[in-house]
């Protein structure tokens, strides 16, 4: 059994749950409903979006490059808003965005699956102060995952 078999469970329930419900979503609250940082369930899933791309990114590189492995952080001064506005997730196709959402986490999965579990202590240098092991990486994927659904629920909560 791969140490991060809850991590990955995890991961596809939530895919095999969120799914039909992003899909079953009005244009109207996909669009214009926004959370404190002002983005919307779009955006919000676009992050997601490049989470996972990012995520399996850092897997690769963390199993074969040096120790400690410097690598972009995206998620760092205002850079993920970046990424949400060049790649306009506002109005990217919805169907198209949840099944890229869906497909990049599989792969994802597929990527942790695969982990060489004797690399789990190479680390990431997420700051100048911050270093984040391949293992520390996997683990709290999840709860990020977690994160950023409960946004999104929030914001389809919303009596208007």
């Amino acid at each position: 059994m791969n140490s991060f078999e809850p991590s990955y469970q995890r991961i596809l329930e939530l895919i095999e749950t969120w799914e039909p419900r992003l899909l079953a979503l009005p244009e109207e609250i996909i669009s214009n409903r926004k959370n404190s940082q002002n983005r919307s369930i779009r955006q919000i899933l676009g992050h997601l979006l490049d989470s996972a791309s990012n995520n399996t990114h850092r897997i690769i590189h963390l199993q074969y490059r040096e120790n400690p492995c410097s690598f972009p952080n995206y998620a760092t001064e205002g850079n993920n808003d970046r990424w949400i506005a060049i790649q306009d997730y506002q109005h990217e196709n919805w169907y198209n965005l949840v099944q890229l959402w869906k497909y990049a986490n599989l792969h994802l999965v597929h990527v942790i699956r695969n982990v060489d579990q004797s690399k789990l202590g190479n680390q990431w240098i997420s700051s100048e102060t911050k270093l984040i092991s391949l293992q520390e990486n996997i683990e709290y994927y999840p709860q990020h995952f977690d994160l950023h659904l409960k946004e999104m629920e929030d914001l389809m909560n919303i009596k208007q």
